[in-house]
């Protein structure tokens, strides 16, 4: 099964968005918790919000949403009461997104500000034994990060450090959200050779934890570590990689996720497009 979808706001509740994206042609789509500059007040949705939904993605009509952590948060920041606040808001939210039925939960993992690696694994890692718990439904991922200043997950060996220093079970519920532009951009070689680096992920940190994929374009070229966001097709990330991707044996049934410069009409037409170029 193809999932594609892509960033939406939550105006009509987690099923209400679910609507609009089968309306764009999508079956998949990513939110929002709340606020991604500020945080904000959580506004849960209701059971038969929730009710609703969970029928319908039972049905196999839309795949589970993908909720999105505020860029505000940062789990290895050195300012103890930020982590508090990142730590306490997102455990509010995993709470909260556990009355959907294989629901996703991405965030970034933070900047380190001049700590270092080894601080940030810790304080990382930390966070989710402390925010995850036994027979929880939803997975949580880790996202692929561009590598800007002190940013944590650049590379697959920092994400799959993190991921070795949570305890089992709750590890069973973790996983990672590759950003097809942040891996780019962080050097890894996705426009030229897709399946090389799908094997150089499976190799460090194991196919089986890819939940996830934003599939986006960028501005910059490989190892700019800049993380800026193209249309597809209009960056230097090419559509023979795109096609390669969403066609890969081992991506099937990896929901995709756009995340490019667009309108809902625009999504749209990358919606229709992905499918067009979908072989399958």
């Amino acid at each position: 099964m193809f999932y594609v979808g892509c960033f939406l706001t939550k105006e009509g509740g987690y099923y209400g968005t679910a609507r609009k994206i089968l309306g764009m042609g999508g079956n998949t789509y990513q939110v929002f918790t709340r606020n991604p500059r500020g945080g904000g007040v959580l506004k849960a949705a209701g059971p038969e919000d929730f009710r609703k939904l969970n029928e319908l993605t039972a049905s196999g009509t839309v795949h589970p949403p993908l909720a999105h952590a505020p860029y505000v948060y940062n789990p290895c920041a050195k300012d103890e009461h930020i982590r508090e606040f990142t730590r306490d808001t997102m455990r509010e939210e995993l709470e909260m997104l556990d009355g959907i039925n294989g629901a996703l939960y991405n965030f970034h993992p933070g900047n380190h500000v001049g700590q270092g690696e080894e601080a940030a694994f810790v304080f990382i890692s930390d966070m989710l034994n402390s925010i995850m718990w036994e027979g929880m439904n939803t997975y949580v991922l880790l996202e692929t990060m561009a590598g800007k200043g002190t940013e944590m997950g650049r590379t697959f060996e920092e994400l799959a450090e993190i991921i070795s220093r949570v305890r089992s079970p709750l590890r069973d519920r973790l996983g990672v959200c590759l950003d097809t532009c942040h891996i780019h951009d962080g050097g890894y070689k996705i426009s030229e050779d897709p399946q090389g680096v799908l094997d150089e992920f499976d190799r460090v940190i194991g196919i089986e934890r890819l939940r996830a994929i934003h599939l986006n374009d960028s501005k910059n070229p490989v190892g700019a570590r800049k993380d800026r966001h193209e249309k597809l097709g209009d960056g230097y990330i090419s559509l023979e990689a795109v096609k390669y991707l969403i066609n890969c044996d081992d991506l099937e049934g990896i929901p995709f996720y756009l995340e490019t410069p667009n309108d809902d009409e625009g999504y749209a037409r990358e919606i229709a497009l992905l499918k067009e170029m979908r072989t399958k």
